[in-house]
C-alpha cells in the first residue's frame, strides 16, 4: 500500500507545481485554445487559454510511477509498463493533434483518419504485447477472455491461436477507441473531464487493491481474482489519479489551462489499459458511466439528424446543451461529476457483491 500511496503524493505534487510552470512556457509561446465559432458563445471568452496540459497529466503519471518503484526498490511489473505505454501513445497523438489546431490556428487538428490511425497503431501494439511476457505462474498482463468484475466463459480463442489474436486485438481496440473518444468528448468544460477521471482512477485503486489481496496467487480460492499484476495496476492508478488532482487545481472554473486532446485521449487510453489488465472491461462502462452518456448523446444527436433532419438536443455533446438551457458552466460540472461519482460507486458495488455472492 505504500507504494500507491507515494505514487499517488508525488503524481499530485509534481503535478500541482508542474502546472503553472508548464502554463508559463505555453503563454510564452502562445500556445492557446482555438474556440470554435459555431459553439456556445460563452466560451468565446476562453480563447488563448493555454492547451496541451495532458502532457503535465502524462509526465507527472510516469515520474510517480518510476519514483514509487524506486522508494521500495520495487521492480515494474509488464503489466504497469504496458498500461503505460498505452496511455503515452495516445497521449502522443492527442499532442500531435493539438499541436496542429495551434500552429495552424483552427479547430482542425489531425484528419480524422490520421487521428484513427494513430490511435489504432498504439492500441494494436499495446493488445499484441499483453498477452506476451508471462509470469511464473503462466499468466499475462491479459487474457483473450471477455471479462466484467472477472474473467467470463466467453474466451476469444475459441478461434483459434491466431484466431484469437486478432479477435482480441479487435475488441481491444474497440474498448480503447470507445474510452480516449469518450473522455475527449466530455473534455468541454473547465475540470469536467479531470474530475470525473479522477473518480475512475479512485475506484481502479480500491479495484487493484482488492484484487491484490484476493488474488489467485497468493491466496487461491472459489472468489481469488486471476490478475497478473493488480497491485502495480493500483499503483499506476493512484500516479494518475494524483495527476488529475493537482491539474484540476488550475483546470477548475475559470481554468487557466486545458488539457487539450493530449490528456483527454491519453487519460481514455490508461482507463482502457486498466481496465483490460485487471480483467474488468465491460466493468467500466458503469465506472466510466458519464462518459458513455455524454458520447451517447453525441450519436443520438447524428442519429436523429441524418434519419429525421431534426436534432434531439440543443447541442452536442450533453454538456453544451444545458449551457443553451442557461445552466452556469459550474452548476454543469458540479452536477455531472455528482452523476460521475454514482456511476463509480455503482461499479464498485456490483464489483463487491460479485465477491460476496461467490464469484463466478
Amino acid at each position: 500500500m505504500l507504494t500507491v500511496l507515494v505514487a499517488a503524493v508525488v503524481s499530485l505534487i509534481i503535478s500541482l507545481f508542474g502546472t503553472p510552470a508548464f502554463i508559463k512556457v505555453l503563454v510564452k509561446r502562445g500556445f492557446g485554445q482555438f474556440i470554435r465559432d459555431d459553439g456556445p458563445t460563452s466560451h468565446h471568452t476562453k480563447r488563448g487559454t493555454p492547451t496541451m496540459g495532458g502532457a503535465v497529466i502524462v509526465l507527472s503519471t510516469l515520474l510517480a510511477y518510476g519514483a514509487a518503484h524506486l522508494a521500495f526498490w520495487t521492480q515494474p511489473t509488464w503489466s504497469g509498463i504496458l498500461v503505460l505505454f498505452l496511455m503515452t501513445g495516445l497521449g502522443l497523438v492527442g499532442f500531435l493533434d493539438d499541436y496542429i489546431k495551434i500552429s495552424k490556428q483552427r479547430s482542425l487538428g489531425l484528419r480524422s483518419k490520421q487521428k484513427l490511425a494513430g490511435q489504432t497503431l498504439v492500441a494494436v501494439l499495446f493488445a499484441v504485447l499483453v498477452l506476451q511476457f508471462p509470469n511464473g505462474s503462466n499468466r499475462t498482463p491479459a487474457s483473450t477472455k471477455v471479462s466484467f468484475v472477472r474473467d467470463t466463459n466467453l474466451d476469444l480463442a475459441f478461434a483459434g491461436t491466431v484466431g484469437g489474436l486478432i479477435l482480441f486485438i479487435i475488441w481491444a481496440n474497440l474498448i480503447v477507441a470507445a474510452t480516449s473518444n469518450a473522455v475527449n468528448l466530455t473534455d468541454g468544460l473547465d475540470g469536467l473531464a479531470t474530475g470525473a477521471s479522477v473518480m475512475v482512477f479512485a475506484a481502479y485503486i480500491l479495484i487493484g487493491v482488492w484484487e491484490f489481496n484476493q488474488n489467485c496467487q497468493f491466496n487461491p480460492g472459489l472468489k481469488c481474482y486471476e490478475v497478473r499484476d493488480p497491485h502495480d495496476l493500483a499503483t499506476v492508478a493512484a500516479a494518475a489519479m494524483g495527476a488529475c488532482f493537482g491539474f484540476l487545481w488550475w483546470n477548475t472554473s475559470p481554468a487557466k489551462i486545458f488539457m487539450g486532446d493530449t490528456g483527454s485521449l491519453a487519460l481514455g487510453g490508461l482507463m482502457a489499459g486498466l481496465a483490460i489488465t485487471s480483467r474488468t472491461q465491460l466493468l467500466v462502462i458503469i465506472l466510466g458511466g458519464l462518459f458513455v452518456i455524454i458520447t451517447l448523446s453525441v450519436i443520438i444527436q447524428v442519429a436523429s439528424f441524418k434519419a429525421t433532419g431534426k436534432r434531439v438536443f440543443r447541442m452536442a455533446p450533453l454538456q453544451h446543451h444545458f449551457e443553451l438551457l442557461g445552466w452556469q458552466e459550474v452548476t454543469i460540472v458540479v452536477r455531472f461529476w455528482i452523476i460521475a461519482g454514482l456511476c463509480v460507486a455503482l461499479g464498485l458495488g456490483l464489483f463487491y457483491a460479485e465477491w460476496v455472492v461467490g464469484g463466478s
